[in-house]
C-alpha cells in the first residue's frame, strides 16, 4: 500500500485521505490535473454547509458594525481601563447573543481549509504519480511550479475578486490593507507546485460563484 510506504509529514493523514480520494477519481478521468479539479469540487460541496453559516454570520456582523461602534465610543477609555473594557466586553457578547451571531464564525472555513491545503501540498510533493504529470497545454509538471506564471496570477486576481464580494467587518483601513494579500499570496504561489496552485485556483473559482449564488439569495 502507496500510503503506507510514503511518509506525508504534518497532517499526514489528510493528505492519505486526499491521495486515495484523487486516486479514485482517477481512476475515472485519468488526467490528474482534471482529477485535482474535481476533488476540489467535492471537497466544496463537503464544506458548504460550514461557508455558508460562515458567510451569513458575517453578513450579520456587518449589520451590527453600528452598534458596536456604539458600544466603542460609550467605552472610550477601554484601553486604559480594566472595568471599562470588561463592561463593554459583556456589552458586545450580550449583541452577539441578541442576534444569534458567533463572532469567530468567519474564520472557521479558513481554519480548515489550512489542513486541506497543507495535505495538498505533501500530496504533490512526495507522491510520484504526479511528477512529470502534464495537466494540458503548458503544463507538462504538476509538481513544479508554472514555468510561465499564468496560474499564480490567475489565483491572485481570483483572490482578489473573492475577498471583494465577501462580507467583512473590517473598517476601511484594514479593507485597504487586506487588498495587499492576494498580491502577497501570488508571490508565494509563483514557486510553488502547479497543481497546489491548480487547487487554490480552483477553490477560487468556486468560491465566487458561490458567493455570488449566497449574495443574489441573502
Amino acid at each position: 500500500n502507496t500510503t503506507k510506504i510514503i511518509k506525508y509529514g504534518f497532517f499526514g493523514f489528510i493528505a492519505e485521505i486526499l491521495y486515495l480520494a484523487i486516486k479514485e477519481v482517477h481512476n475515472i478521468i485519468p488526467n490528474w490535473g482534471l482529477s485535482i479539479i474535481i476533488l476540489t469540487l467535492l471537497i466544496k460541496i463537503i464544506f458548504f454547509p460550514l461557508t455558508y453559516q460562515s458567510t451569513k454570520s458575517m453578513a450579520k456582523m456587518q449589520e451590527l458594525q453600528p452598534k458596536m461602534k456604539a458600544i466603542r465610543a460609550k467605552y472610550k477609555k477601554a484601553k486604559q481601563d480594566i472595568a471599562q473594557r470588561r463592561k463593554m466586553n459583556e456589552e458586545t457578547m450580550k449583541l452577539y447573543k441578541e442576534h444569534g451571531v458567533n463572532p469567530a464564525g468567519g474564520c472557521l472555513p479558513m481554519l480548515i481549509q489550512l489542513p486541506v491545503f497543507w495535505g495538498f501540498f505533501r500530496l504533490l510533493i512526495v507522491s510520484i504519480e504526479f511528477r512529470h504529470s502534464p495537466f494540458m497545454l503548458w503544463i507538462a509538471d504538476l509538481s513544479v511550479r508554472d514555468p510561465y506564471y499564468v496560474t499564480p496570477i490567475l489565483m491572485g486576481i481570483t483572490q482578489f475578486i473573492s475577498q471583494k464580494m465577501t462580507p467583512t467587518t473590517a473598517d476601511p483601513t484594514q479593507q485597504r490593507m487586506m487588498l495587499i494579500m492576494p498580491v502577497i499570496m501570488t508571490i508565494f504561489f509563483m514557486n510553488f507546485p502547479s497543481g497546489l496552485v491548480l487547487y487554490w485556483l480552483t477553490n477560487n473559482v468556486l468560491q465566487i460563484g458561490q458567493q455570488y449564488i449566497m449574495n443574489r439569495i441573502s
